[in-house]
């Protein structure tokens, strides 16, 4: 198999903003596949016939992050991605939390939206687990009243750059949003 390289890269300028602005959570096997698109660069969802694609958005702001580790052994010929997002979700509720523990023992797909526009889809393949959080009343009146949850998934690829036809993200209703008052 040829492992041919396609492209450079030139050092873009200095603008780099960091964080995650929502994330959105959908119930695993409901993605039939993922096509890809050479020319953007960009992948999109196809989802199985007349299954529920219902997204669950949450929105995050400050400590939450998405990381990604490269494995790959040169003795095994392998190489997988570790998709790491820590979620910090202010305020505590209890219909949060209880959203929460449903996904805590579930392994859904996982969108991640920056602050850029991006799309990253993680745990496409396999979903994502939750590996650890904490549930937190804080101690002083300027500490974390809120939950934190971090999720793993362990792909083929680092997470897939998604493209929307309408632009406008997952399909999220009214129903897809808590709101914590």
């Amino acid at each position: 198999m040829a492992c041919l390289l396609t492209a450079g890269r030139n050092l873009p300028c200095k603008s780099a903003f960091g964080g995650i602005k929502n994330v959105y959570f959908k119930d695993f096997g409901l993605i039939d596949k993922v096509t890809y698109d050479e020319e953007t660069c960009a992948s999109t969802i196809v989802y199985i016939a007349s299954a529920d694609t219902k997204w669950f958005q949450y929105q995050v702001k400050g400590s939450s992050s998405l990381e990604t580790a490269v494995t790959s052994s040169r003795e095994n010929g392998t190489t997988f991605y570790t998709q790491t997002l820590n979620l910090t979700l202010t305020y505590l509720d209890a219909c949060t939390q209880q959203q929460l523990q449903l996904i805590a023992v579930a392994r859904p797909n996982v969108i991640v939206e920056d602050y850029y526009g991006n799309y990253f889809g993680c745990g496409i393949e396999n979903g994502m687990e939750v590996t650890g959080g904490t549930v937190v009343t804080g101690a002083a009146a300027g500490d974390l009243s809120g939950f934190t949850l971090v999720l793993e998934g362990m792909e083929e690829t680092a997470p897939l750059f998604l493209e929307f036809a309408l632009g406008g993200g997952p399909d999220i209703n009214d129903t897809g949003v808590i709101n914590p008052n």
